[in-house]
């Protein structure tokens, strides 16, 4: 990991604001996810990028009893979506 140079203060409700730079850097936009993970003793962010619990597809998802699931493995068990 490296470090960019930017120290950001956490606020009275837990929150911490990333630069723009940086959200232009990692192509985050408002309403985008960010995943939260520990590594060790460190915070790791990272874009949340949606795929398919089975086959980790990206293309064509739909939420299926609340899983993320893609067309392919829908057709595979028989669903229908609309």
């Amino acid at each position: 990991m490296k470090g960019i140079g930017i120290v950001r203060k956490v606020d009275h409700l837990g929150r911490v604001v990333l630069p723009k730079e940086l959200r232009d850097t990692m192509n985050i936009h408002p309403h985008d996810g960010v995943e939260i993970f520990v590594h060790n003793d460190s915070i790791v962010l990272q874009k949340y990028n949606p795929s398919c619990i089975f086959c980790e597809s990206a293309d064509q998802l739909f939420y299926f009893k609340s899983k993320i699931v893609c067309e392919s493995c829908l057709q595979e068990t028989n669903v229908h979506v609309s």
